[in-house]
């Protein structure tokens, strides 16, 4: 191979200046278009995944424990929304639903929120499912996309109370295989934002990885209840109102009216059995259940005035 390389460039050199300047013009010229157009319509992401799969052939069992490890050292950056984008999400509970219809719901309502119609995000939740694109673990599948035109990531929780069968195709493995599931994600994210859609998957798959998921997402009594389940422990509180205690004080109050500290937001109000979005004309009641996400500061400070 070495003397294949060398032996043209010594080729070149004797036949003379035209054929040495006609070859150094073609590299220079090869450099200067990948720097200039090719660098930055090159994608490269999809590659990390025939890589990972490549290395799952060969794992050991020390490999999960120690790329956990790094997903959790690494987590998520203070800027990323994701409690927020938890807080917003639609969730859609089931008895039993079969995979394709379970896409077909996800994706009609994410047709709202992404510049993409109901088809298209159904074809490709599809299709990443047949060419090894969907992760699957401790019975939770993450179909997820990303989309040029999105402004933040959109999310739809699923929970199939009886579980459903989702056929994986693994194309480098070459083999296929059927896989019962009783949680699905379907994760849409900005495609400018590469980084932060592997963020936001890493750490909804840290809280699949968890002892406790499983039950508490069985549990789960409701819409709110289910979103919580992924909301970081350090990042949420819960504050009942009623007349009891300091939470009073926010009885008959709209929220627009509420000093809410720096770095707090009232994410989800349960109120009976409904689960009410906040708007800022939305007045509290006796027993309204808030749920309270932002930063631990901010957090903490809510709780402590209101609770």
């Amino acid at each position: 191979p070495i003397i294949g390389i060398v032996a043209p460039i010594f080729f070149i050199f004797q036949m003379g200046w035209e054929s040495i300047l006609f070859s150094v013009g073609l590299v220079v010229s090869s450099i200067l278009w990948y720097r200039f157009y090719g660098k930055s319509r090159a994608r490269r992401d999809g590659a990390i995944f025939h890589v990972f799969e490549r290395w799952g052939q060969q794992r050991d069992k020390n490999l999960d424990r120690e790329l956990r490890g790094i997903m959790k050292e690494k987590g998520l950056r203070d800027e990323d929304p994701f409690d927020e984008v938890v807080a917003r999400s639609y969730v859609i509970d089931a008895e039993k639903e079969s995979f394709e219809q379970l896409v077909k719901l996800a994706s009609a309502n994410l047709a709202g929120r992404v510049p993409l119609d109901a088809e298209e995000l159904e074809s490709r939740f599809l299709q990443g499912t047949l060419i090894g694109a969907t992760p699957v673990t401790h019975g939770v599948a993450l179909p997820h996309l990303r989309v040029v035109g999105v402004e933040h990531p959109e999310l739809v929780l699923v929970r199939v109370r009886l579980g459903v069968t989702i056929h994986l195709s693994s194309p480098l493995q070459k083999r296929e295989s059927d896989q019962e599931v009783k949680a699905i994600f379907f994760l849409v994210s900005p495609d400018a934002d590469p980084t932060r859609h592997l963020r936001m998957l890493a750490q909804i798959a840290g809280s699949v990885d968890k002892d406790t998921f499983d039950d508490a997402w069985k549990a789960a009594r409701d819409e709110a209840e289910i979103k919580e389940v992924l909301l970081r422990d350090e990042r949420y509180r819960n504050i009942v109102v009623d007349t009891e205690g300091k939470s009073a004080d926010l009885i008959g109050k709209a929220l627009k009216d509420i000093v809410i500290p720096d770095g707090a937001l009232i994410a989800l109000i349960k109120r009976a059995d409904e689960t009410v979005i906040p708007r800022g004309h939305t007045v509290l009641q006796d027993g309204d259940r808030l749920t309270i996400i932002g930063t631990s500061k901010g957090v903490d400070e809510f709780h402590r005035r209101y609770d």
